[in-house]
């Protein structure tokens, strides 16, 4: 069974930086999408990057240019990062990983992916 496990989050002030990261458990050899999507408070849950089977990515327009989206795989798990620099407080929320063992038509639909984690808190202050 696979399952995404986040870390990384934590507070920070606006201007600096974070890594995500998510491991995945259970890997299969699929051509696996995989995606980081975030939730403000009262929100909804928004995609912010995206990483296909070959290494092409999608940014969220508030994030390009700031935020980077990377996986390597390891002894047959991919881990995924997101490498996030000039934070700023709307970048505050719970962060997820999200993983489907195919392609995706729509990146950033939540209806996209079967497996997601639980999240880790990223809280940027002014």
């Amino acid at each position: 069974q696979v399952q995404l496990e986040e870390s990384g989050g934590d507070s920070v002030q606006a201007g600096g930086s974070l890594r995500l990261s998510c491991a995945q458990s259970g890997y299969t050899d699929a051509p696996w999408s995989m995606a980081w999507f975030r939730r403000a408070p009262g929100t909804g849950r928004e995609g912010v990057a995206f990483i296909d089977a070959d290494g092409s990515t999608v940014y969220a327009d508030s994030v390009k240019g700031r935020f980077t989206i990377s996986k390597v795989g390891v002894k047959n798990k991919n881990i995924l990062y997101l490498q996030m620099n000039s934070l700023k407080p709307e970048d505050t929320g719970m962060y997820y990983c999200a993983a489907d063992p195919h392609g995706v038509v729509a990146p950033f639909s939540t209806d996209e992916y079967n497996y997601w984690g639980q999240g880790t808190q990223v809280t940027v202050s002014s």
